[in-house]
């Protein structure tokens, strides 16, 4: 049985601001590579109508391949995160991610050829794939309990900045483009020959910042435990909550590692009741790509202009999306700690249930206008509050120590393999269902996703790693 730490964590937290702020730091920095993912995943969109035409992407399927391409660097990224993580680290990781970033980016942004770009594009996406899976997880494994589900959704509110960061520079670097422009008159513009290229290798200076901070960042704790470095690990977690809670973490971390006998990573995989952990977080992974917030973001631009709003793309971007998105990422914050994983997720996607069902009743009946804007923003709201934010930390802490960067890196493959399919299926499923269908299937796959979690999500609000893996073999014995 293992002892809470609370009372432990809350005494040498409030021992000087200096542990806290030096925390709040190691977060910060672990949380650029969520900016970056957000940046790098978006940018493409405000460069596509430029580099389209330099390369003379003539056809649906190149124009698709070169949107799409990245996704397969996701999965590589995401693939390989689990097994380097584990055996580098997870701060050489931070380092290689932040490394490819850099690169990639110019490369994309210097690339003079078709395959060039998509080779580019596909090295972005591995820095992207390393990044979602060992962010959330470095953060977590520094994070004492009570403040574990804020500091982890530090990542979620920086890949919405990294979002936000790339609309707004991309509408700083084109130059108006003339109404009724040839697809010539693109090519010859600045915008057609160095337009895009900038909004592709501007992302080289915060990536420069997140590789600086990743060589100053302490490595995880419990990789260091886990690797048979006590002392490496006992001066981090000092400098992270002082002695008392330096001891009792590690304390903790040995009572459960002797519990648990080191065994090969695929048979700790195949261990009873890591099969139950496993699906949790895969399931999670996929409902957050399958919950229909894609539908939403394909219909808010007809939605708006039917509710008379008439603004420009990029407008609408900055000033609605992502406002509220934003705000309510800033939302879950604050309310993750308090209110619980479990609580965010189960009401936010009860509330897309609720909302999905509506709208596909108002696309059925015809009737659009300031109802169904409401109902856009909500879903938005809703899907920002919970979803998106809780489902990083979730995957984050579930695991138990020995495997945790595998059972992490298998979820965020989920994640992009569920992202991948719905790229492709989305636009059969809207064309044989129409949006009113397509709106109330997804409303059905959030109430798979309600009734799901409410029987296997236990909720992990304020206990320590190794009390969340004590609990799941308790669980699942």
């Amino acid at each position: 049985m293992i002892v809470p730490i609370g009372s432990v964590e809350r005494s040498s937290d409030d021992r000087g601001s200096f542990r806290s702020t030096y925390l709040c730091l190691a977060s910060a920095a672990g949380a650029l590579g969520g900016l970056l993912f957000g940046y790098d995943w978006v940018v493409i969109g405000g460069a596509k109508p430029f580099y389209e035409r330099y390369f003379h992407l003539d056809s649906p399927s190149l124009e698709g391949w070169a949107m799409s391409c990245a996704l397969i660097g996701c999965l590589l990224g995401a693939m390989t995160s689990g097994g380097l993580s584990n055996r580098f680290g997870r701060k050489r990781l931070l380092t290689l991610a932040a490394l490819t970033f850099a690169v990639s980016s110019l490369g994309t942004g210097l690339a003079l050829h078709f395959d060039a770009f998509v080779a580019w594009r596909i090295m972005g996406g591995y820095a992207i794939g390393l990044a979602s899976g060992i962010s959330p997880m470095y953060i977590a494994e520094i994070s004492p309990a009570r403040l574990r589900g804020r500091l982890v959704s530090l990542n979620q509110v920086a890949i919405v900045f990294g979002i936000l960061l790339a609309q707004i520079v991309n509408w700083l670097i084109a130059r108006p483009v003339a109404p009724g422009s040839s697809a010539q008159q693109i090519l010859q513009s600045w915008n057609g020959q160095w337009g895009w290229r900038w909004m592709f290798g501007i992302t080289a200076i915060p990536s420069v910042l997140f590789l600086l901070a990743s060589l100053v960042v302490p490595e995880s704790p419990r990789w260091l435990a886990a690797k048979g470095r006590r002392e490496d690990a006992l001066g981090v977690l000092e400098r992270l909550g002082g002695r008392a809670y330096a001891d009792h973490v590690l304390e903790d971390f040995a009572a459960v590692s002797e519990a648990q006998p080191e065994r090969p990573v695929l048979e700790a995989l195949r261990a009873p009741g890591m099969g139950k952990v496993l699906m949790l977080g895969i399931a999670l992974a996929v409902l957050q790509q399958w919950c229909g917030i894609n539908v939403i973001f394909n219909y808010a631009q007809e939605i708006f202009a039917a509710a008379g709003y008439q603004v420009s793309d990029i407008l609408f971007n900055i000033v609605v999306t992502g406002a509220v998105n934003v705000i309510f990422t800033f939302v879950a914050f604050f309310m993750i700690d308090r209110f619980g994983r479990r609580f965010l997720l189960l009401t936010g996607l009860t509330g897309l249930v609720l909302i999905y069902s509506l709208l596909g009743v108002l696309y059925r009946v015809h009737l659009q206008g300031k109802p169904m804007l409401v109902l856009v923003l909500a879903a938005i709201a809703c899907y920002a509050v919970s979803l998106a934010p809780a489902t990083w930390v979730v995957i984050s802490e579930i695991f138990p120590n020995r495997i945790r960067s595998s059972g992490v890196s298998i979820a965020v493959t989920a994640l992009w393999s569920a992202c991948f399919l719905l790229t492709y299926t989305f636009p059969l499923l809207n064309a044989a269902l129409g949006p009113a269908g397509t709106f109330w299937t997804y409303a059905a796959v959030c109430l798979t996703g309600v009734l799901f979690l409410s029987r296997r999500l236990p909720e992990t609000k304020g206990k320590t790693l190794e009390e969340i893996e004590t609990d799941a073999r308790i669980r699942n014995a």
